[in-house]
């Protein structure tokens, strides 16, 4: 199954209501969340955090050097040590039940360690779930939107898409990965 979204429909607010949800029932979540930094009310960047470790980082912010995404400076650096790191930790742990990627977007997409450990990530027999930007045309995301059902968020569904989450994650056989994107 997967689902989209335009930015600012709550694509991240489902990703960490989900992980609350499911660190209150006990099971062990992991991978990265991107969060808006904003300043004087106007946003300026994106954090960086490893859902696991709490470590967190400055992903973009318009004064950031590195490769450009609009106004902003993509911070490679912590891309790969926050980003892509806190994804191959959770394949490679055993605790971890269910891997989390928030997103898949053309800022994480400047970066070969965070697009390798996504497809790690895909390839293991863990749970995953990723946001997925709605317009990139990139090798990576397009492959996702071919492989799998794409359902858009909108204002009218996103109070609906948590639920239909936690059926498609945790109502299948636990021995086969399904893969959720956002």
């Amino acid at each position: 199954m997967g689902i989209t979204g335009k930015p600012k429909i709550g694509k991240s607010t489902i990703i960490k209501e989900e992980i609350q949800r499911l660190k209150a029932e006990g099971i062990a979540v992991g991978g990265m969340l991107t969060s808006d930094i904003h300043k004087s009310g106007r946003r300026v960047g994106f954090s960086i955090e490893d859902i696991n470790s709490g470590v967190m980082g400055i992903l973009a912010h318009v004064h950031q050097g590195g490769p450009k995404v609009g106004k902003y400076g993509v911070n490679i650096i912590d891309l790969d040590s926050i980003g892509a790191n806190s994804i191959k930790d959770a394949v490679a742990s055993l605790d971890i039940a269910v891997i989390f990627v928030d997103e898949i977007g053309p800022m994480e997409l400047k970066s070969m360690r965070f697009i390798t450990a996504v497809e790690e990530a895909i390839k293991s027999d863990k749970h995953l779930i990723v946001s997925v930007h709605q317009k990139s045309e990139h090798e990576l995301v397009r492959r996702i939107k071919d492989d799998f059902e794409i359902i858009a968020v909108t204002e009218e569904n996103r109070a609906e898409i948590a639920m239909i989450l936690s059926e498609k994650v945790f109502g299948c056989n636990d021995s086969a990965q399904e893969t959720v994107y956002f």
